[in-house]
C-alpha cells in the first residue's frame, strides 16, 4: 500500500494565467478542499430511493503561514489579499510526479494570530476566482492516475 506525508506536499504560486512555479515553503496544515454541489434527479423509476447527480465543483484551499513579512511568497500572497488580484496557485502531494488542483485564485481569507507563546501566524483560504484558465487537475509525469 502506498502513501504519502504532508511533509513532502508542495504548494506552489506564481502569476496568475500560468502555472505556478515557485514552492512556498512558510506553510503548515495545508487543507485542499473540493466538493460538488447536487441536484435532485428523483424518479418514480428509482422505486423510493432519492437519485443525485453531481453539479458544480468548488473547491478552496485552507493553510497557515508564519508571518514572515521578508518571505517573498508571503508577500505575494498578502498583496494578492489587499490589491484583490488573482494570484496562481498549484497543490501538490508530492514535490516531484505529484497530482492536485491548478487554477488562479483570489485570497479571500488572510487572518492574524497572535497567540502569546507561539509565533504571529496567518490564516489564508484562496478560492478558484474568475480566469483565462478553467481549474484543473494536474498530473505531473510519474504521478499516477
Amino acid at each position: 500500500m502506498a502513501y504519502k506525508l504532508g511533509m513532502d506536499a508542495v504548494i506552489k504560486y506564481g502569476a496568475a494565467g500560468g502555472t505556478a512555479s515557485t514552492a512556498l515553503t512558510n506553510v503548515r496544515n495545508v487543507t485542499l478542499n473540493l466538493e460538488k454541489g447536487e441536484a435532485d434527479v428523483t424518479t418514480r423509476a428509482n422505486n423510493g430511493w432519492k437519485a443525485t447527480v453531481g453539479t458544480l465543483k468548488d473547491a478552496s484551499i485552507e493553510f497557515e503561514m508564519v508571518w514572515d513579512t521578508a518571505d517573498a511568497g508571503f508577500t505575494a500572497l498578502k498583496n494578492s489579499f489587499f490589491g484583490n488580484t488573482a494570484i496562481a496557485l498549484l497543490v501538490l502531494d508530492a514535490a516531484t510526479g505529484g497530482q492536485g488542483l491548478d487554477a488562479d485564485f483570489m485570497v479571500t481569507n488572510f487572518s492574524r494570530e497572535e497567540p502569546l507563546d507561539s509565533a504571529i501566524m496567518v490564516k489564508v483560504t484562496a478560492k478558484p476566482t474568475l480566469s483565462s484558465r478553467a481549474p484543473s487537475w494536474h498530473t505531473a509525469s510519474g504521478g499516477g492516475s
